[in-house]
């Protein structure tokens, strides 16, 4: 089983979060917190005695940064890193950099609450959760999945939205139900997966 091993881990705090911004695209840096956390990410891995064969992120910053954190931890620094945007957070099109309680005061809190939450509304100029899945889960199929079905042990490195595309399917959530859906800052989903793609086990990593 352990030949089967998929962990998922959201970039640490970044600035934007700090700020309370929509940052989508954007490409802030982690704070000081964001850097603990990938570095705790590490540790408790190594603590359960995994590692990894190969990594994947996206192609923003923080994510780039957290998985860097994480392999240092782990005293693997040398695995091979597949980089793309398909990965990427949602985009939030004409929200990214806003703050959020400026955009509520502007759209209202149902309007943004709606852009937020809801599974397939997407924000002016941005992308949906749906439209994200779109684009992610595609990858994960061509790519991801396959070499963890070849006994890779793989690492995912992104974002709050792009990780819920994944465990929406990893944990058969439904579109009404994937919205309230929340992954917190570098802390590691561990699964283990059958022959046959489906979860054979979880364990969230809190500490």
């Amino acid at each position: 089983m352990s030949d089967h091993l998929l962990v998922l881990l959201r970039h640490g705090q970044s600035e934007w979060n700090l700020k309370n911004l929509f940052t989508g695209w954007k490409d802030p840096d982690l704070t000081e917190t964001g850097v603990e956390e990938a570095r705790q990410a590490g540790q408790r891995l190594k603590a359960r005695g995994l590692s990894f064969d190969t990594c994947f992120t996206s192609a923003l910053l923080r994510a780039q940064r957290t998985l860097e954190l994480t392999l240092a931890e782990l005293g693997q620094t040398g695995l091979p890193i597949m980089r793309d945007s398909a990965l990427n957070e949602r985009d939030y099109g004409d929200l990214s950099g806003l703050n959020k309680d400026d955009a509520r005061k502007r759209w209202g809190e149902d309007q943004v609450h709606l852009w937020r939450r809801s599974y397939d509304v997407p924000p002016p100029g941005g992308e949906s959760l749906k439209d994200t899945v779109a684009r992610a889960l595609p990858y994960y199929c061509q790519h991801i999945l396959p070499a963890v079905l070849r006994g890779e042990r793989v690492l995912v490195a992104a974002h709050g939205n792009s990780l819920r595309a994944l465990v929406m399917v990893l944990d058969g959530l439904t579109p009404e139900t994937i919205p309230a859906m929340e992954l917190a800052t570098g802390v590691p989903l561990v699964y283990r997966l059958k022959s046959d793609s489906t979860v054979a086990a979880k364990d969230v990593l809190t500490a």
